[in-house]
């Protein structure tokens, strides 16, 4: 498939992440609409994401945008909050620019709206990557849904390496994990978004850390409702009715370690993982 391609329902919706945390969004994904086809793309190899800078974030997600391209897809989607924060907006630039009518969306606004109906208070708590804090994007998207809302940020650099890593969640995770949720329960937060996708995994410690009382707003069911209404109002939704679609899996690193993750993360079984060179060049 060309970049200037017109979609069609057949093709695969696309989605890529730094490494296996996108894997609860394609969970969702998977659940919500079952028909559809989806080619998942981990950049295990560039991992993690939430230190790089936003020049990097928006190459690597325009060199990976090229490759599902060039695979073809209908949607792409970026199960990734620092990449999203850097590069959704210029991804969509340039695949204007490029004569693409494939979509892109994001995790970070859908996120948003979520939490500004959910919060009572109007106190929103924010755990993320250094790099998602400092772009400043959830502050925006909050206030664009609600601007009577007050968020609260925090930067967890060390969370998503420990959950890539397959770590067992010891006194040590738990304690760290503990540190991170102070700040948000000194503010008196009633709704906290999860701003990494890899954070799901570790939802029960943050629930105990927060209190049973404190909302959680994760990506996935967010970003699966607007995956559906994207896809229906261009006529690329797949019916129904249909047998259950095919997901295929690809990463720039080690496929096995990948694969191992991967699994707790999809909760389900991923079968082979290719590993994959991004040599389609990127996106003008």
């Amino acid at each position: 498939m060309h970049v200037g391609d017109q979609p069609t329902a057949d093709l695969p919706v696309a989605v890529f992440d730094s490494g296996v945390g996108g894997l609860t969004v394609l969970h969702e994904l998977l659940v919500s609409l079952p028909a559809e086809d989806y080619l998942y793309l981990g950049d295990t190899e560039r991992f993690p994401y939430g230190s790089r800078s936003p020049d990097e974030l928006r190459q690597f997600s325009a060199e990976i945008a090229a490759h599902l391209l060039e695979t073809g897809v209908k949607l792409l989607v970026i199960a990734c909050n620092s990449a999203t924060a850097a590069a959704v907006t210029d991804l969509r630039e340039r695949l204007k620019r490029a004569g693409s009518e494939v979509g892109v969306i994001g995790v970070i606004e859908p996120e948003s709206v979520l939490a500004a109906a959910a919060t009572r208070n109007g106190r929103i708590g924010l755990l993320a990557t250094s790099a998602t804090v400092a772009s400043g994007a959830y502050e925006a998207a909050v206030r664009g849904a609600d601007p009577h809302t007050r968020l609260t940020s925090v930067a967890c650099p060390d969370l998503a390496p420990v959950i890539q890593a397959g770590s067992p969640f010891d006194a040590e995770v738990v304690a760290m994990v503990r540190s991170y949720c102070e700040p948000l329960k000194a503010a008196d937060v009633d709704t906290v978004i999860l701003g990494c996708t890899h954070y799901p995994l570790v939802r029960p410690l943050l629930q105990r850390s927060l209190g049973a009382d404190v909302e959680i707003i994760t990506s996935g069911d967010a970003v699966a409702r607007r995956v559906e209404h994207a896809l229906s109002i261009r006529d690329l939704l797949k019916p129904r009715s249909g047998a259950e679609g095919r997901y295929q899996f690809s990463c720039t690193g080690d496929p096995e370690a990948f694969r191992e993750v991967g699994e707790r993360f999809l909760q389900l079984p991923l079968g082979s993982v290719e590993r994959t060179n991004l040599d389609s060049g990127d996106l003008t």
